[in-house]
């Protein structure tokens, strides 16, 4: 009646047991009505499952010299300008210094070594 209803919207353990406690009480009624919600057939299949808690994050280690931590990414779908349709940014992660260089989407993996 707390739990399948469309009032009370399969709302998980502490809702259904908060719930239930307004009206009734007996020895157990908490573990009898998470026994029920684990159960349901409805909640098993529609709502998302938990998954395992990720681990503690861990900070990027600090670069000690420029230049030795770099990211790079294109900038892509761009108008054409002077035969141009992208960038690729190099970004130096101890100094923030950037470096934008035009270039273009069918940029190979050989043309992408000599563009750095």
């Amino acid at each position: 009646m707390h739990h399948n209803t469309p009032v009370g919207g399969h709302g998980g353990r502490q809702k259904t047991t908060e719930l239930v406690a307004r009206n009734y009480w007996w020895p157990g009624v908490t573990k009898e009505v998470e026994r029920y919600v684990d159960g349901c057939d409805a909640c098993q299949r529609y709502k998302n499952q938990s998954e395992a808690l990720a681990e503690k994050l861990m900070p990027n280690p600090i670069p000690e010299k420029p230049w030795s931590h770099i990211l790079a990414d294109f900038i892509t779908k761009l108008l054409l300008a002077q035969g141009y349709d992208a960038i690729l940014v190099v970004y130096d992660c101890f100094s923030k210094m950037v470096h934008f260089i035009a270039t273009t989407e069918k940029t190979s993996a050989e043309g992408l070594a000599k563009l750095f």
